[in-house]
């Protein structure tokens, strides 16, 4: 049985048209005719639904946000031009100089690095910690934390959080919580576990194809009566809230991030995603079962795994609870050396070597040669990148394949 049934018959649904044309339409137009004076205000104010201009929204777009913002139970979303958009979106709509940011777990090395070095230069700082370092992260809590940050599975180092006790300190606190989902969608509902905003690089499993560049914010609905959202913590967003009331964070992204930083999504790329979000659920539940598969096979064969399904990991527990539905498409193999990663990589005739993952086929890259290469050993030993880590994104292929494949590179 498909672990995730009901979104089979969602997505198919959403995505094709009934009448006409059954395929979404590309609207490619960068820019679009209001007809009279009086509909260009009412576009610009709001009070007019209608396309204003593409960087800030675009039809075919719009219908790609709405298909994922139901999918995670959100009011709205905002689709980027890639992942790392998306997360500069989440975060630039609600920070400004002074502001800090907790951040929690692996981290991709794009977001460590935006974190800890751009985002500094515009006087931001962030605090590092541990999944696990939630007395750290609660004691870390300033009045000028905006924001608590994390992934749902640790990318490369394959740390699991708890969410829902991570949710909690940001709630408590009155902070707001973003979860990178990119690895885990379907799997993991961030804003049912108390996360304010959800990020996607939809580049990875939910396009799945490697043909579409994208991401997506989606935005929980502001609460009636108290929210973290009407505090003197988030002055900027009174006048959000009292123009769009529930609606209010995804208006505060377009016009504080989208706007002027101008990350927006693409209509062909938009197209793209939503082709593959129909294939989603299908793709999805047979890599997870690949995964763990593989990596059991080829730790009772003496290599060196990472991944939660194994007895030997430390959040083993935490995956039998709280990742029922699996913890995504990546492993990671370490081989001791550099030297010796070299030689698997190009003795395994099956994994593309790439800087991807959650694609069709099966990727695998050198970590510290490549995404962090440049930073220091200190770091490295923080984010769990060691010498001779291989990060694997398992694909559709035969896992037996995979196997036999990765045994043979492994001699």
């Amino acid at each position: 049985m498909n672990k995730f049934e009901e979104y089979c018959t969602q997505f198919v649904q959403s995505v094709g048209n009934k009448e006409g044309a059954i395929s979404p339409a590309i609207t490619s137009s960068a820019s679009f005719g209001y007809g009279d004076a009086q509909t260009s205000e009412g576009i610009f104010d709001g009070s007019v639904k209608k396309p204003l201009y593409s960087r800030m929204g675009n039809p075919t777009t719009a219908k790609l946000e709405s298909i994922i913002a139901q999918m995670d139970g959100g009011v709205g979303a905002v689709a980027t031009s890639s992942g790392m958009g998306a997360t500069s979106l989440a975060c630039m709509s609600l920070l400004e100089s002074g502001d800090e940011i907790i951040s929690i777990g692996g981290l991709f090395g794009g977001t460590y690095a935006l974190f800890e070095e751009t985002l500094k230069r515009f006087g931001i700082k962030t605090s590092f910690f541990d999944v696990d370092e939630l007395e750290n992260i609660q004691s870390a809590i300033t009045e000028k934390t905006k924001i608590i940050f994390l992934e749902s599975v640790g990318n490369p180092n394959m740390r699991l959080p708890d969410i829902s006790a991570i949710a909690k300190i940001a709630n408590d606190a009155g902070v707001a919580l973003i979860v990178d989902n990119t690895i885990t969608p379907l799997s993991i509902s961030p804003l049912a576990l108390g996360a304010d905003i959800v990020v996607y690089s939809t580049t990875k499993i939910i396009s799945g194809n490697a043909s579409a560049l994208g991401g997506c914010a989606v935005f929980r609905a502001i609460k009636e009566g108290e929210d973290k959202f009407k505090t003197e913590r988030y002055p900027f967003m009174a006048k959000f809230i009292k123009g769009a009331k529930k609606m209010a964070l995804v208006p505060n992204a377009k016009k504080r991030a989208l706007r002027d930083f101008g990350m927006s999504a693409n209509a062909q790329a938009s197209y793209q995603t939503m082709l593959g979000l129909e294939t989603l659920p299908l793709r999805l539940t047979r890599i997870i079962e690949s995964v763990e598969v593989i990596a059991k096979a080829l730790s009772e064969k003496g290599l060196d795994i990472n991944h939660p399904c194994l007895e030997s990991h430390p959040h083993h527990e935490r995956y039998k609870s709280d990742f029922s539905n699996g913890c995504g498409t990546l492993l990671t193999i370490d081989m001791g050396s550099k030297e010796r990663a070299y030689e698997f990589i190009n003795k395994t005739k099956i994994a593309t070597i790439t800087a991807n993952i959650g694609d069709s086929r099966t990727l695998a890259l050198h970590m510290a040669s490549t995404i962090y290469s440049d930073f220091d050993a200190p770091t490295r030993k923080f984010l769990g990148i060691t010498d001779g880590l291989i990060r694997i994104s398992i694909g559709l292929e035969n896992p037996q394949d995979i196997i036999d494949d990765f045994l043979q590179a492994a001699e």
